[in-house]
């Protein structure tokens, strides 16, 4: 019986003709894995790094024991002499004839079909290609992803370049040009800087009498060299243009015709072994970890060629990285070791062009210098040839581009290649590249303390701040414990003085041999004159974080330009993309670029002051646009200037939009502020913060709000402006509402008022009413609040403005729950909710409902009112939010603890009540607390719902929520009498009452009035 494991096209094993099913995908892997390395053993490690790559699940060796299980059931079904997998310790290995795997047939095939061309028996080597050609049935590992499925799929193409290399030699040889032609030309398709490939299909097509064709050809692979490689072709292409020019027979053009083949020089056996000197090492653990595995598994594999790419900014340890790999993996390399320094980023030296390059590899491992070929495209032939048999692995260091290394890459081999450069080396095939970033603190702190040494004592909080200082950069690091080490009598402490004093702290990162600023230079030098620009202008960036319209502001380029501009820096690893769009640059860089601005040398003063005038300007337009969007309803003191002419950001589109943009700027709008606080004019101050009064209140950067929002109404009243003064006292009672100081919100909502009604400025009238009846609402003074808003309602009606009709009915509705007058709240908030909806605003949406919500629950519908949380949480999910989120999420617990899942309610309301205090919600906090302890006194733990309750009370009184407070000492009531205490619930209920007799609360009064004359009768005197 025929038995055969096919890896091209599906893994599948096939037996007399039948194909047995593997099941999962994971199970094909796992038998190609074993199949690709037929007869020899596998370890468990390396078949876990082809099955899941650097993703294993939890369990991967009892999992792919599963896999293995499946595997030895397919094969006894097959039965005959199917093969068998025999386990070893921590590996396995597939006992089959490396004939009945398809594709290490197909290599074999081709490479002694190779073999017999070259010793002349062409006849022979046509079958081998023949028998090859019957052996392909598609893609190998068809529907397989990962490393290990690319890497033998990138040695696949190369064999199968072979051999069809080899057959279209054979063709030409024998003068069957036409023949040769569909060969080569879906090989020069896919290949199309290939000289060689060119070169054969130039003269199939020429001795197929398609001259023209050929003539292009030529022409467009010399283009393609040049471009890709940066080099003119090599001389073969150039002695195959010229004869057919010349009308030389087509025979007569091959390669090597006309008696002049050399036999290639062979080296002498050398083991080459030039590696920098390692060091001890430390962190970069996992970076190390996956490239010892890919290097370890690309050697199990002996025809493909295994390459790596580590990439990062100047002095963050790539070469260290590379070097240190390499000499870990020495034993696993026998055949050399090499080091080539390819000089992308020298300040002093050219980078050697890829025939240098390639000289000096080839001398390396044992070549005559006088005997090596001049052609680029003779060197790499040679390079491969060499190479072909070698189990050694090559750093190649400081690479400048895709096209510098490519010529340099081996072909089909056992060797391993290192690749390392500042940029980004798109363009290469099969490679996953490692990008690394500054160290973790902990390793940070661990390469100061391994580069000092055990006998040098350390403080760990100065070297904790130490690496802080040098940015977690390895080299920064390295120069630093340098530095401490030429000291003797130098601390930890000492050096930490020192790195802290004046110049900066680039210009103290130097010691005898090393300074930070070169290394930084060389990078900057490399770049063009509009990289340069952007570069130096991202160190006047206010904040930390940016994007490209912000440097369009500051460069003056187009927003197009900006970003593409950001990318070629991303790509040489000089600013970083932590999410989309959004660029950041580290600190000792950003050092460097204001350093260079500071010389003066490129940027005057003013082009500086401009630049900075120019951002500051683009973000306080920007957030005026944002804000118009996402706060409607606010009153407006419109900016002095117009638009700048710097783009503005084409991400500001609608409501939403706005508000995404606020929540992404906001550090930088706050440190824009700050910029004005000590640069700008009491003017500029003023307008800016007006317009960022919004987010500042809504996001609740309530503590930076305020001593700005009362330094710009001092501006306007100092100026005469009352208009502007009554909006800054507006924007002042809106964060003392959301900081909960409601006597404050009150007297500058009154004081507004005044101005308002002083100056007949009715629109301005209505949104002071507003502002005043929420402190009103919020300190319990329901009966007022009403009144007013009722006076304001009126005159809107006449306005037609359904954004601030729909406002003011949706706030009337909450006085109307208060006052439980619930048909009129209910009438409200129907209303609002559907001018809400009208107007699409979402926010305004989310409120009416989550207020529709707590009447269904205050009304004894609890069903009722977790629908309708549940719909306002899907608008508050796309607000993004995180106080109206959090306080949904508080509604939807009070309703899981109504409908008795009290386990539910608890674990929600410990995820809101940090949200609420971080964000400066003390009314919400205190109504939190509350809700906590009643669903702690619902499951029986009535001392843990005191102190929630005894907390929830001190937050009510600290900000003077005459409401909450009602409720919460009717709730200490409530528990009091549960723990036996009547006296002290007595006294509660006589507080509570008192309180919402006061504030004119009916409900509350009621209630508590019932229960207390319900507990006196059970007090004894």
């Amino acid at each position: 019986m025929e038995f055969e494991i096919r890896l091209s096209g599906s893994v599948e094993i096939r037996a007399a003709g039948r194909r047995s099913d593997l099941g999962s995908t994971k199970t094909r892997v796992t038998l190609a894995a074993l199949a690709w390395d037929a007869g020899r053993t596998v370890s468990v490690d390396t078949l876990i790094h082809r099955i899941w790559d650097e993703h294993p699940p939890g369990k991967a060796r009892e999992a792919l024991h599963a896999h293995i299980s499946r595997i030895r059931g397919a094969l006894r079904i097959a039965g005959g002499d199917a093969p068998a997998i025999v386990s070893r310790t921590n590996s396995y290995s597939l006992e089959v004839d490396p004939d009945r795997v398809d594709l290490r047939c197909y290599t074999r095939c081709v490479e002694r079909a190779r073999s017999l061309r070259d010793s002349g028996d062409e006849d022979a080597a046509l079958r081998l290609l023949d028998r090859a050609d019957s052996l392909w049935h598609g893609e190998p590992l068809a529907g397989i992803t990962g490393s290990w499925a690319e890497h033998l799929r990138a040695a696949t193409s190369e064999t199968g370049l072979v051999a069809a290399m080899t057959r279209t030699e054979i063709l030409l040889d024998g003068g069957k040009f036409t023949d040769a032609v569909p060969v080569l030309l879906p090989l020069a398709e896919a290949h199309p800087a290939d000289e060689a490939l060119a070169e054969r299909l130039a003269v199939a097509l020429y001795g197929s009498n398609r001259t023209a064709e050929a003539t292009r050809l030529l022409q467009r692979t010399r283009q393609r060299v040049v471009r890709d490689i940066g080099l003119d072709a090599g001389r073969g292409l150039h002695r195959v243009h010229q004869g057919i020019l010349a009308g030389t027979p087509a025979a007569a053009l091959l390669p090597g015709a006309g008696g002049d083949k050399k036999t290639p020089p062979r080296p002498t056996r050398r083991v080459p072994d030039n590696l920098p000197r390692d060091v001890p090492w430390a962190g970069r653990r996992d970076e190390l970890r996956r490239l010892t595995s890919a290097l370890r598994e690309g050697r199990g594999a002996s025809e493909v060629v295994t390459v790596e790419a580590i990439h990062g900014m100047g002095g963050v340890g790539k070469t260290a990285l590379a070097v240190h790999l390499a000499h870990r993996l020495r034993d696993h390399f026998p055949d050399g070791r090499v080091f080539l320094h390819l000089g992308g980023c020298s300040a002093d030296r050219t980078p050697p062009t890829p025939a240098r390059a390639l000289t000096e590899l080839l001398r390396l491992l044992g070549m005559a210098t006088k005997e090596l070929p001049g052609e680029l495209d003779e060197l790499v032939a040679l390079w491969r040839s060499v190479a072909r048999d070698r189990r050694m692995v090559v750093i190649l260091d400081d690479a400048t581009s895709s096209a510098q290394i490519r010529p340099l890459l081996p072909g089909a081999s056992p060797a391993a290649v290192v690749v390392t450069s500042r940029r980004r080396l798109p363009g290469l095939p099969g490679v996953r590249p490692v990008s690394l970033d500054v160290l973790p603190p902990e390793d940070a702190a661990a390469l100061f303390s391994q580069r000092l040494g055990r006998e040098r004592d350390t403080d760990p909080s100065d070297v904790a701040e130490i690496v802080r200082i040098c940015g977690h950069l390895p080299l920064a690091i390295e120069i630093a414990a340098s530095r401490l080490l030429a000291r003797a009598s130098w601390t930890t402490s000492d050096l930490l003085r020192q790195l802290g004093g004046g110049g900066g702290h680039l210009s103290q990162l130097r010691d005898a041999d090393r300074t930070l600023t070169h290394v930084f230079a060389v990078s900057y030098h490399a770049l063009d004159a509009e990289q340069q620009l952007v570069f130096r202008r991202i160190g006047l960036h206010v904040g930390v974080e940016f994007g490209p319209a912000a440097i369009a502001a500051l460069t003056g380029l187009s927003l197009d330009t900006a970003e593409r501009v950001l990318e070629e820096l991303l790509a040489h690893h000089l600013v970083s993309e932590p999410i989309p769009h959004r660029f950041t640059m580290h600190d000792l860089l950003r050092d460097y670029a204001r350093s260079l601005v500071e010389a003066g040398d490129t940027d005057s003063e003013d082009d500086v002051r401009r630049a900075v005038q120019s951002l500051v300007d683009h973000y306080v337009h920007a957030a005026d646009r944002a804000d118009r969007l996402a706060y409607p309803f606010r009153s407006r003191t419109d900016l002095d200037t117009s638009d700048p002419a710097t783009p503005s950001s084409p991400e500001i589109a609608d409501a939403q939009s706005a508000e995404r943009w606020l929540i992404v700027e906001s550090a930088n709008l706050l440190d824009t502020l700050d910029w004005l606080v000590n640069h700008g004019t009491e003017r500029q101050l003023a307008i800016s913060v007006h317009v960022l009064a919004g987010f500042l209140d809504m996001e609740g950067h309530l503590a930076a709000a305020e001593p700005l929002l009362r330094r710009a109404a001092a501006h306007w009243n100092a100026a005469g402006d009352s208009v502007a003064r009554a909006r800054a006292l507006l924007d002042l009672c809106a964060v003392y509402t959301h900081g909960s100081r409601y006597g404050e919100a009150i007297a500058a909502a009154r004081e507004a008022l005044d101005v308002a009604r002083s100056l007949q400025a009715r629109e301005l009238e209505s949104e002071c009413i507003h502002q005043l009846s929420v402190s009103l609402w919020q300190t319990g003074e329901y009966a007022l609040a009403r009144s007013l808003q009722k006076e304001s309602i009126d005159f809107l009606l006449q306005t037609g403005d359904l954004l601030r009709i729909a406002r003011c009915r949706n706030l009337l509705g909450i006085i109307h729950l208060h006052l439980a007058e619930n048909e009129e709240a209910l009438a409200c908030f129907t209303a609002a909710l559907a001018d809400f909806t009208a107007i699409k605003d979402e926010r305004g949406k989310y409120s009416a409902l989550n207020n529709t919500a707590e009447l269904h629950k205050r009304m004894g519908r609890p069903e009722a009112a977790e629908v309708t949380y549940r719909q306002a949480m899907v608008v508050a999910e796309r607000m993004g939010n995180p106080r109206d989120k959090a306080i949904l999420q508080m509604n939807v617990a009070s309703v899981m603890d109504a409908l008795g899942r009290t386990d539910e309610a608890l674990e929600l309301y410990g995820m809101v009540l940090p949200v609420l205090r971080e964000v400066g919600d003390r009314r919400a906090e205190a109504i939190a607390l509350t809700r906590i302890g009643r669903a702690y006194r619902a499951a029986g733990r009535t001392y843990e719902a005191l102190w929630q309750h005894v907390a929830a009370l001190e937050v009510a009184r600290a900000i003077h929520a005459a409401g909450e407070e009602a409720d919460m000492l009717y709730d200490l009531a409530l528990v009091e009498r549960d723990a036996g205490r009547m006296a002290q619930a007595v006294a509660h209920l006589e507080e509570s009452l008192a309180v919402s007799r006061r504030i004119g609360a009916p409900a509350e009064e009621a209630r508590a009035a019932g229960l207390l004359a319900e507990l006196r009768g059970e007090v004894t005197p």
